[in-house]
């Protein structure tokens, strides 16, 4: 059995941890961009004035009616639509404003018209072509209204953007809280930023582009994939959206080619989870692929012909790309009969998912406690899910594909998969599995499965966890897929961490050297542990960016203080200070250093 210790102890890096990119949406709280306006909904239309006797809705649906230019900005307002009860004008809406900083917020426009911003921002001043609104957390809605827009030179080239960005936001784009939350991550995989679940796509010219004023409709554009990678040298994934037709193909890929890194690795994917009957592209390939050729064997064609076209624009090139077929962890058949009817060569890898979840008898066992279902119980069955069924299944993956083959088992997503059953529900249970993503047990969790996963990858060879996902809030019903929570704040007790982006840290390490990255210099501050495992005293190590005050606090693993090793004034640089915990029994042990907002944990274990 692999030790619960996980990746914090095995000094072993032979798993590369990337991350899924969360999707483009007004009601998450990933924020890649400091200009809003490209993650809020798509315009809402609504009447342009309230009548005493109408039905004045929400939404009246009929945007698809108003004539806009390239970048989906209308070309006049107020507009008059067949139907409704009056003329028509947008709003702009975001519905997790609770994800975003309060402060002051600066919109910027060209054109001629009238903007203006409803619920929890309130106009502090307004002129032609800029606004400035502060931003409370009162009814976790903002709109920003498009009120009157002059035909010939109409509003356009919206920008909402963050506090104390105006100056900078044309040289830089990137949120620096998102940036460094991402940092340690090398390798990014944009499935959901492209949003390839049920995407539209089919030609070229229809594509997201970067003056779109809103991402949310047809993804994030590929440059700025391409961009974030080249910053961050990291490796990136992408997926093909599954109507594309072949001059999308070779156009993305000469693009991706051309734009990204030659020292950078490209991961290509067909579509996502073509298996899964919940998605439009599944069903999409099954009606219009050959109707006398079984499923999934129908699915292959796509598969192949997308890679074909990638592997001829990269001639001379192919050491650049990872050729990447997805398929089902938990459905081996499904697997075999599509990775066995591709051509051989024509592919470098295999990818199921690695996820962790629950049996049929762990769903029994929340359901008979009902409401009374507490976190510990959540992490009970999740452990044993992670020791039976789901290390099963990829080992069943491994030896039948990866072994007989020779190709390496990847994986496209991964992590906790604590939803309820059936998916979607609101079940008594749902928060216990919402409390159990921040209690430190999962941080064990997490380290068990890296270990898991490990030892799937033959010696000699680097295996790849793309973490599913980056930042995204707890969810009963859908699932709480978000290593964090936020990018500006996160819940106790690891502070600006969380226990499954810890684990995540704390297995990152520098393949040449074994160190762990999490034990490298963040903004300055760092924290190490030696020995680690001890046996009587620890001597615990920490860099500060400048003097200040810290504490250094003990807990144990249920987030228990133990008790406070340092509450003082400290100089910048290195710290040095031994803690003696010869009277404690053997166990795990976190260590907190708290210096100003800024927090890092570790773990260690006391062994008698």
């Amino acid at each position: 059995m692999v030790s619960i210790l996980g990746s914090a102890f095995a000094g072993d890096c032979r798993l590369r941890i990337g991350t899924n990119l969360t999707a483009p949406v007004d009601w998450g709280s990933e924020w890649p961009f400091v200009d809003i306006m490209k993650y809020c909904r798509t315009w809402i239309t609504f009447n342009s004035v309230w009548l005493e006797a109408g039905e004045n809705p929400w939404d009246t649906g009929v945007v698809d009616r108003i004539p806009a230019d390239e970048n989906g900005y209308p070309l006049e307002l107020p507009f008059t639509v067949a139907g409704t009860e009056t003329t028509q004008v947008v709003r702009a809406v975001w519905a997790n404003t609770f994800s975003l900083p309060e402060g002051v917020y600066t919109v910027l426009y060209d054109g001629e018209g009238t903007v203006d911003v409803e619920f929890d921002g309130s106009i502090i001043s307004q002129e032609p072509g800029r606004i400035l609104f502060d931003l409370r957390h009162r009814d976790r809605i903002l709109s920003v209204n498009l009120l009157e827009s002059r035909r010939g030179n109409h509003v356009r080239n919206i920008r909402v953007l963050m506090p104390g960005t105006e100056s900078t936001h044309a040289q830089n784009p990137w949120c620096a809280e998102w940036l460094e939350k991402l940092e340690p991550f090398r390798a990014l995989r944009f499935m959901d930023w492209g949003l390839t679940n049920n995407s539209a796509l089919m030609r070229w010219e229809d594509r997201p582009v970067i003056g779109d004023y809103t991402y949310t409709q047809a993804g994030v554009p590929y440059e700025w994939m391409i961009e974030i990678c080249n910053r961050k040298k990291a490796d990136c994934w992408v997926c093909i959206p599954h109507q594309a037709d072949a001059d999308y193909i070779r156009n993305m890929a000469v693009l991706f080619r051309d734009g990204l890194d030659p020292s950078l690795k490209i991961h290509v994917e067909y579509s996502n989870e073509i298996w899964n009957w919940m998605f439009d592209q599944t069903h999409w390939l099954f009606e219009n692929g050959d109707q006398a050729v079984d499923w999934p064997e129908r699915i292959v064609p796509f598969i192949q012909n997308s890679l074909d076209i990638w592997t001829d624009a990269f001639s001379g090139q192919t050491e650049r790309l990872i050729r990447t077929v997805g398929v089902q962890g938990a459905w081996q058949d499904v697997s075999n009969r599509v990775v066995f009817n591709m051509r051989p060569g024509s592919f470098d890898a295999f990818s199921p998912a690695a996820y962790f979840g629950f049996s049929d008898s762990a769903y029994a066992a929340l359901s008979g406690l009902g409401a009374s279902a507490t976190a510990e119980d959540v992490l009970l069955w999740a452990r044993r899910s992670v020791e039976g069924q789901s290390a099963e299944w990829l080992r069943t993956q491994y030896e039948t594909i990866s072994r007989t083959t020779g190709l390496p088992m990847i994986y496209y997503e991964g992590g906790q998969h604590l939803t309820p059953d059936p998916f979607g529900s609101d079940q008594p249970y749902g928060q216990a599995l919402m409390d159990a993503q921040i209690l430190p047990g999962m941080y064990d969790l997490y380290c068990q499965w890296f270990d898991t996963l490990r030892g799937f990858i033959p010696d000699g060879r680097t295996g790849l966890l793309m973490n599913f996902s980056f930042i995204g809030e707890r969810d009963g019903r859908y699932g709480s897929w978000g290593v964090l929570e936020s990018q500006f704040h996160q819940s106790p007790p690891y502070g600006d961490t969380a226990p499954k982006y810890q684990a995540i840290l704390d297995a990152l390490c520098d393949p040449g050297s074994g160190i762990s990255r999490a034990n490298l210099s963040r903004d300055g501050l760092s924290l190490s542990l030696n020995p680690n495992p001890f046996n009587a005293s620890v001597r615990i190590r920490f860099h500060l960016p400048e003097h200040g005050r810290i504490t250094l606090t003990a807990f144990d693993v249920r987030g228990r203080q133990i008790t406070v090793l340092l509450d003082e004034e400290r100089p910048a640089g290195e710290n040095v200070t031994d803690w003696d915990a010869s009277g404690l029994a053997s166990g795990p042990v976190l260590i907190r250093l708290k210096a100003g907002p800024r927090i890092e944990v570790r773990k260690c274990l006391l062994v008698r």
